[in-house]
């Protein structure tokens, strides 16, 4: 039900279709009685749609969140096991296709699997089921082994999860495939931007992890700069938008152990 709802919810607040549906709301009430309404409602959008092409509130939401927790952390000698999240590849194009097609955060299979590598002994676990509310049968392990493969790692190393549709089951899942003993390394890989709600999933889950955050998308330091772009200013703001979105709604339906997990100190 929650994975349901959080779809069409998202939907539906998504920055760009909510710019839509005001501008087309505002051409309807243009044909009636409402036709004040109409122009400030027109108005209203215009203005939206300036102020997201110019200023990068997008860009500004990925650079808190991919800074929360370190990038290359300092790795033990002996790790148990490495849990890597999906997101990375398209399953319903890749069954179309027949091989594997990326979508994005294409990283979080490679340094998996450079993980992998540099630990021989390591369990991997790569967690990625269908996250497609309409194609449920896509499921994106199914197509991940050859990935791994031509990364010079072999998919009998590895177990693929194919059951987890978003990141509470990422962890509820990997966590029956891994049983981890406790005082055990493991190691979460994902985006640096989704790595606050994957750590506060997994703790709650009572399974300590050291995060490895990878597919950055923004610089180490940065200041926030005017620019003019309206395409790219949606899709980062939707992005960012979606990640809070999804912090606030994990932390109220008590899946993350906190609002905006942290580092431990």
């Amino acid at each position: 039900m929650f994975f349901a709802l959080s779809k069409l919810l998202w939907f539906v607040v998504h920055p760009g279709n909510l710019l839509f549906l005001g501008l087309l709301l505002a051409a309807a009430l243009s044909f009636t009685k409402w036709q004040t309404a109409s122009r400030w409602l027109f108005r209203c959008c215009m203005l939206a749609v300036l102020i997201v092409a110019i200023v990068p509130f997008g860009t500004i939401m990925h650079h808190q969140l991919e800074n929360r927790f370190p990038q290359n952390p300092p790795l033990p000698d002996e790790v148990a096991g490495i849990v890597v999240l999906g997101g990375v590849l398209s399953p319903s194009l890749s069954a179309h296709r027949g091989e594997p097609q990326f979508g994005t955060a294409v990283e979080r299979i490679i340094e998996g699997a450079a993980l992998a590598r540099r630990f021989p002994d390591a369990k991997v676990i790569f967690s990625g089921g269908s996250g497609d509310l309409f194609d449920p049968e896509a499921r994106e392990a199914h197509h991940a082994k050859s990935v791994f493969q031509a990364l010079g790692v072999s998919p009998a190393r590895i177990v693929f999860e194919d059951r987890a549709r978003n990141t509470y089951e990422n962890a509820f899942y990997a966590k029956q495939i891994a049983k981890p003993g406790k005082g055990t390394a493991w190691i979460l890989v994902t985006s640096a931007f989704h790595m606050p709600r994957a750590m506060g999933v997994f703790r709650k889950a009572d399974w300590q992890m050291i995060p490895y955050p990878v597919d950055y998308t923004t610089r180490k330091s940065y200041s926030p700069a005017l620019t003019f772009n309206l395409f790219g200013g949606i899709d980062r703001l939707a992005s960012g938008l979606h990640e809070f979105i999804g912090l606030t709604a994990y932390w109220f339906k008590g899946y993350t152990d906190t609002l905006y997990p942290a580092p431990i100190t």
